[in-house]
Protein backbone atom coordinates (compact mmCIF):
# COMPACT_ATOMS: atom_id res chain seq x y z
CA UNK A 1 0.00 0.00 0.00
CA UNK A 2 2.98 2.55 0.49
CA UNK A 3 4.24 1.89 -2.64
CA UNK A 4 0.42 2.71 -4.58
CA UNK A 5 0.56 5.75 -2.39
CA UNK A 6 4.06 6.91 -3.34
CA UNK A 7 3.39 6.22 -6.78
CA UNK A 8 0.30 7.97 -6.32
CA UNK A 9 1.91 11.43 -4.80
CA UNK A 10 5.06 11.04 -7.54
CA UNK A 11 2.32 11.05 -10.24
CA UNK A 12 0.34 14.06 -8.83
CA UNK A 13 3.57 16.18 -8.59
CA UNK A 14 4.53 15.41 -12.20
CA UNK A 15 1.40 16.26 -13.02
CA UNK A 16 1.55 19.28 -11.62
CA UNK A 17 4.73 20.41 -12.65
CA UNK A 18 3.92 19.67 -16.11
CA UNK A 19 0.65 21.98 -15.93
CA UNK A 20 2.27 24.65 -14.09
CA UNK A 21 5.12 24.70 -16.73
CA UNK A 22 2.82 24.46 -19.79
CA UNK A 23 0.81 27.16 -18.06
CA UNK A 24 3.67 29.25 -18.06
CA UNK A 25 5.18 28.53 -21.68
CA UNK A 26 1.29 29.61 -22.38
CA UNK A 27 1.91 32.83 -21.05
CA UNK A 28 4.79 32.96 -23.16
CA UNK A 29 6.44 36.33 -21.24
CA UNK A 30 9.98 36.09 -20.62
CA UNK A 31 10.53 36.38 -16.48
CA UNK A 32 12.00 39.77 -15.76
CA UNK A 33 15.17 40.39 -14.18
CA UNK A 34 16.06 41.67 -10.92
CA UNK A 35 16.98 45.62 -11.37
CA UNK A 36 21.01 46.63 -11.51
CA UNK A 37 21.91 48.65 -8.69
CA UNK A 38 20.23 52.10 -9.02
CA UNK A 39 22.66 54.99 -10.62
CA UNK A 40 21.16 58.37 -10.49
CA UNK A 41 21.67 60.26 -14.55
CA UNK A 42 24.31 63.01 -14.89
CA UNK A 43 22.37 66.39 -13.90
CA UNK A 44 21.28 68.74 -16.13
CA UNK A 45 18.54 69.22 -18.97
CA UNK A 46 17.39 66.08 -20.78
CA UNK A 47 19.46 65.27 -24.16
CA UNK A 48 16.39 65.64 -25.92
CA UNK A 49 14.43 68.84 -24.12
CA UNK A 50 11.35 68.97 -22.60
CA UNK A 51 8.20 67.34 -24.12
CA UNK A 52 5.79 69.48 -25.68
CA UNK A 53 2.31 68.30 -26.61
CA UNK A 54 0.92 70.70 -29.76
CA UNK A 55 -2.77 70.28 -28.18
CA UNK A 56 -4.95 69.30 -24.82
CA UNK A 57 -3.91 65.83 -24.17
CA UNK A 58 -7.37 63.63 -22.75
CA UNK A 59 -6.47 61.57 -19.93
CA UNK A 60 -9.32 58.72 -19.05
CA UNK A 61 -10.64 57.95 -15.81
CA UNK A 62 -8.15 55.02 -14.40
CA UNK A 63 -9.85 51.18 -14.69
CA UNK A 64 -9.64 49.10 -11.81
CA UNK A 65 -8.64 45.46 -12.64
CA UNK A 66 -9.03 42.58 -10.18
CA UNK A 67 -7.10 39.22 -11.24
CA UNK A 68 -6.56 39.96 -14.62
CA UNK A 69 -10.15 40.09 -15.61
CA UNK A 70 -9.87 43.06 -17.82
CA UNK A 71 -12.31 42.28 -20.56
CA UNK A 72 -9.61 43.95 -23.40
CA UNK A 73 -8.73 41.61 -26.01
CA UNK A 74 -4.97 41.09 -25.38
CA UNK A 75 -3.01 42.87 -28.38
CA UNK A 76 0.44 41.09 -29.33
CA UNK A 77 2.25 44.63 -29.29
CA UNK A 78 5.76 44.23 -30.50
CA UNK A 79 8.34 43.86 -28.05
CA UNK A 80 9.67 47.03 -25.68
CA UNK A 81 12.60 47.50 -23.01
CA UNK A 82 10.07 47.37 -20.21
CA UNK A 83 11.31 49.79 -17.30
CA UNK A 84 13.04 48.67 -14.32
CA UNK A 85 11.55 49.46 -10.75
CA UNK A 86 13.29 50.46 -7.89
CA UNK A 87 10.12 50.37 -5.40
CA UNK A 88 9.72 49.04 -1.77
CA UNK A 89 7.61 45.78 -2.96
CA UNK A 90 6.23 44.79 0.13
CA UNK A 91 4.79 48.64 0.62
CA UNK A 92 3.24 48.58 -2.84
CA UNK A 93 -0.25 48.52 -2.33
CA UNK A 94 -2.16 49.64 -5.28
CA UNK A 95 -0.21 49.92 -8.83
CA UNK A 96 -1.24 51.91 -12.00
CA UNK A 97 0.62 52.08 -15.13
CA UNK A 98 -0.44 54.24 -18.27
CA UNK A 99 -0.30 53.58 -22.07
CA UNK A 100 -0.61 56.32 -24.58
CA UNK A 101 -1.76 56.15 -28.27
CA UNK A 102 -0.47 58.15 -30.92
CA UNK A 103 -2.71 61.30 -30.19
CA UNK A 104 -1.07 61.30 -26.99
CA UNK A 105 -4.35 60.26 -25.23
CA UNK A 106 -4.34 58.15 -21.73
CA UNK A 107 -5.07 55.05 -20.80
CA UNK A 108 -4.70 54.25 -17.47
CA UNK A 109 -4.95 50.80 -15.28
CA UNK A 110 -4.95 50.24 -12.00
CA UNK A 111 -4.24 47.12 -10.05
CA UNK A 112 -4.27 46.14 -6.21
CA UNK A 113 -1.21 44.56 -5.30
CA UNK A 114 -1.49 41.22 -3.01
CA UNK A 115 0.86 40.70 -0.64
CA UNK A 116 3.81 38.81 -2.82
CA UNK A 117 3.21 41.04 -5.40
CA UNK A 118 6.79 42.07 -7.31
CA UNK A 119 8.52 42.92 -10.96
CA UNK A 120 7.58 39.06 -12.52
CA UNK A 121 3.76 40.91 -11.50
CA UNK A 122 4.29 44.03 -13.04
CA UNK A 123 4.51 42.50 -17.00
CA UNK A 124 0.89 41.43 -16.40
CA UNK A 125 -0.42 45.57 -15.44
CA UNK A 126 1.78 46.80 -18.37
CA UNK A 127 0.55 44.59 -20.35
CA UNK A 128 -3.34 45.90 -19.51
CA UNK A 129 -2.95 49.52 -19.86
CA UNK A 130 -1.88 48.30 -23.41
CA UNK A 131 -4.64 46.43 -24.09
CA UNK A 132 -6.49 48.93 -23.02
CA UNK A 133 -5.13 51.71 -25.06
CA UNK A 134 -5.07 49.48 -28.09
CA UNK A 135 -9.00 48.38 -27.54
CA UNK A 136 -10.26 51.99 -27.09
CA UNK A 137 -8.45 53.60 -29.19
CA UNK A 138 -9.73 52.16 -32.39
CA UNK A 139 -7.13 49.44 -32.28
CA UNK A 140 -4.05 52.30 -32.75
CA UNK A 141 -1.23 50.54 -33.27
CA UNK A 142 1.65 53.09 -31.66
CA UNK A 143 0.27 52.41 -28.02
CA UNK A 144 3.05 53.01 -25.83
CA UNK A 145 3.77 52.44 -22.09
CA UNK A 146 3.84 55.83 -20.86
CA UNK A 147 4.37 55.32 -17.10
CA UNK A 148 3.49 53.41 -14.01
CA UNK A 149 3.16 54.33 -10.23
CA UNK A 150 2.47 52.90 -7.20
CA UNK A 151 0.78 53.51 -3.68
Amino acid sequence: MTRKASLAVGLFLATSSLCLLGYAQERGRPVRQAPPPFQAHAAGVHPRGATVRPHQVRILAPRAVFHGRTGWAHWDHPEFVRPTYYWDWAAVHNVTCVAEDSYGDQYPVSEPAAPGFGLANMTDVEDDALDRCFSESGQDTTCVLATCTHV
